[in-house]
């Protein structure tokens, strides 16, 4: 504890506030996908700023197009048109459902853009009592009083009652209680094609074949959270791809800006006719540095291939890490997820085992259901795959003796 005077009184609190357990490391430099330390410590990086530097770190293609816009405009506001934001939304449009797109700063805010569109496509219409979202038991949609109320877990809620209104939690898979947690004054369903802060829990394509078809039959509007699991994460575009299933909104962020916070909302035309001007609004989101750095990610993810690249590139750590599983079934007791979108579900409590993954240079990300979180940059190669494996080969061993 650090102890402060200010104005004759002891101040024992950090001067940032500390809502964070951090680990006692301070980065200096990256590249790809490794990170140096200020004292010169290397740490392979498994958790890509969890999920967030898609195309790992000092990119050069990154670098110099956020290095070229700085030199030019950085901020304008949403008061004027912005290039960078029509080009991005432009491209968003072409490879996606969508037919518009609102840009934001983080995945919350690209979550409240989706929960305020809900409400505003019925209560427009008239309804003004549709407002209800159904939500899925473990899934992690922000840390506003909103997105905390939607996720619905109590260790974010607690002490931030009373809790915001307006959601139903059903079983994450159940289509059944899905069903029949429908009202009259049920406005949307929302859910994680992949549950990221939950465990990586996979979705079963039925299931959101089911959301689809159960939206449709009562005229609910489907909104996928794809903040973790978009961006290539599971080697294509968006995750909801792999199910042949389209929703009516959409959030991203993480990846997006491959480090630079952004975020946005993309829905059909349907989902969005009555977000007019004035209904929603970001100060800073979509501005030229955040929409240069967007373009370059875009730049770099749709080039011919690349998708196929992380697809086999994933497909050879997933062979290695099952080896791993089956060699210490007393630490783990398997892999899931999809793509680079991995959980090692442990035996071992996971917190531990993320510690020791860092004192041996690995650093990942701890997440619910005791899994340990491998979400590296996509560009991830066999030289850092074969380094990645005999850490966690290594400490496993330790863990088991």
């Amino acid at each position: 504890m650090v102890f402060r005077h200010k104005e004759a009184k002891l101040v024992t609190i950090s001067a940032v506030m500390p809502t964070y357990a951090r680990t006692d490391l301070v980065f200096e430099r990256g590249e790809g996908l490794w990170l140096t330390t200020v004292d010169g410590r290397r740490f392979l990086d498994f958790g890509a700023g969890v999920a967030v530097t898609a195309l790992g770190h000092s990119h050069p293609h990154l670098v110099a197009a956020l290095k070229a816009q700085a030199e030019k405009v950085w901020h304008t506001s949403n008061l004027y048109r912005i290039a960078g934001q029509e080009k991005a939304a432009e491209r968003l449009v072409a490879h996606s459902f969508a037919d518009t797109v609102f840009f934001c700063n983080s995945g919350a805010e690209a979550m409240e853009c989706a929960l305020k569109m809900s409400r505003r496509f019925h209560q427009a219409q008239g309804f003004k009592e549709k407002f209800r979202v159904i939500t899925a038991r473990g899934g992690f949609h922000g840390r506003t009083l909103a997105t905390i109320a939607a996720g619905g877990q109590e260790k974010h809620l607690d002490g931030f009652a009373p809790m915001v209104d307006g959601f139903d939690q059903v079983a994450f898979g159940n289509l059944n209680e899905a069903r029949a947690a429908v009202t009259a004054n049920t406005a949307a369903i929302v859910v994680e094609p992949i549950q990221g802060e939950g465990g990586i829990i996979p979705a079963a394509p039925e299931y959101m074949k089911g959301l689809r078809a159960m939206a449709d039959e009562f005229g609910l509007l489907l909104i996928f959270d794809e903040v973790q699991t978009g961006m290539g994460r599971t080697g294509k575009l968006f995750a909801h791809e792999w199910s042949s299933v389209t929703p009516d909104i959409m959030a991203l962020a993480k990846g997006l800006g491959g480090g630079f916070p952004a975020g946005a909302c993309l829905a059909t035309e349907r989902a969005a006719q009555y977000m007019t001007p004035g209904t929603h609004g970001s100060t800073f989101g979509g501005n030229p540095l955040a929409m240069a750095a967007t373009n370059a990610v875009l730049d770099v993810m749709l080039t011919a291939g690349f998708f196929e690249t992380v697809q086999a590139v994933s497909a050879k750590l997933w062979s290695k890490l099952e080896a791993i599983v089956a060699r210490h079934p007393k630490v783990f007791e398997s892999v899931r997820g999809k793509g680079l979108m991995i959980g090692l579900k442990c035996k071992v409590p996971n917190n531990e085992m993320v510690s020791k993954l860092v004192a041996e240079g690995l650093l990942t990300v701890p997440g619910g259901d005791n899994v340990v979180r491998l979400v590296p940059a996509l560009i991830l190669g066999d030289a850092e795959i074969g380094e990645a494996i005999s850490i966690i080969d290594r400490v496993a061993g330790q863990m088991a003796a």
